[in-house]
């Protein structure tokens, strides 16, 4: 009986077969998507946002431009505001500190930009305002109680090539950017601070000093032509445990199909 009708059952669970691997694709298209949002497409703006672990862990986000661009970095962490994504970033998220990589991983180095390295902390002198598109926000009472504490970092005219965003709490910098070269150049050479980071703020005025701790959040923009994210280490392995899910479901749904035209 089941010899007999092998050839129509056969053309049956094959045609099924094919259609269902063909949907594959769409299931690791997803899975690009959702791993890793951004990469490998090329657009004006890479928005991102999260929450550090503490105040002594850091973001990175390398990313690759295509021809010699500007590259401006905005953050919205403290101050909140819309980003350009257009999602609108509540205020309340710690003050930054913000660096510009040349390379990726250990051995990336620090951005000159007018001879100084290209980095922005309302804590060291090298601080860039980016308040607007950030809110300002109110730290105390009387004169100077309204402050920025999101950065604006414009670097000029930077080479094709691949760069990475180091972002961390404004207390907490890379010995790249404080002190800088010659002696430090390099992401590898660690970080610096001033005494035990927190994510705490404190404003002086003209009635005294005030502080106030904001969250673990933060949200930062980087604005360049052609701008392409590349995906972190992990991300692929995500992706290859994801595939490995994928060919067992499709392993599964072969041997359904087997066990159904055996009973048969």
């Amino acid at each position: 009986m089941f010899a007999q009708n092998t050839p129509s059952l056969d053309f049956s669970f094959r045609a099924g077969a094919r259609r269902r691997w063909l949907d594959a694709p769409r299931w690791v298209a997803a899975l690009l998507v959702c791993l890793a949002p951004g990469a490998g497409r090329a657009s004006n703006s890479l928005s991102l946002s999260g929450s550090l672990a503490s105040a002594t862990s850091v973001f990175e986000q390398t990313f690759t431009i295509p021809a010699t661009e500007q590259i401006t970095i905005q953050t919205f962490g403290f101050g909140g505001g819309t980003n350009a994504d257009g999602a609108v970033i509540s205020p309340g998220g710690f003050d930054s500190t913000v660096a510009l990589f040349s390379g990726s991983g250990s051995g990336a180095s620090i951005v000159l930009s007018g001879g100084n390295p290209a980095a922005s902390s309302d804590l060291l002198s090298l601080f860039s305002p980016g308040c607007p598109p950030a809110g300002m926000v109110t730290i105390g009472t009387g004169a100077g109680a309204t402050v920025c504490g999101d950065s604006k970092l414009v670097v000029p005219s930077q080479s094709a090539g691949t760069y990475t965003l180091v972002l961390s709490d404004a207390g907490y910098w890379p010995l790249a950017v404080n002190p800088g070269p010659p002696a430090n150049s390099l992401l590898s050479d660690g970080f610096g601070s001033l005494g035990p980071p927190s994510f705490e703020t404190c404003n002086t005025t003209s009635d005294g000093t005030f502080c106030v701790t904001g969250t673990s959040n933060f949200a930062v923009d980087i604005l360049a032509n052609g701008i392409v994210a590349v995906p972190e280490p992990g991300t692929f392995a995500l992706l290859a445990t994801g595939l490995a899910m994928v060919a067992a479901k499709r392993r599964q749904v072969l041997h359904r199909s087997c066990t159904s035209l055996t009973r048969r």
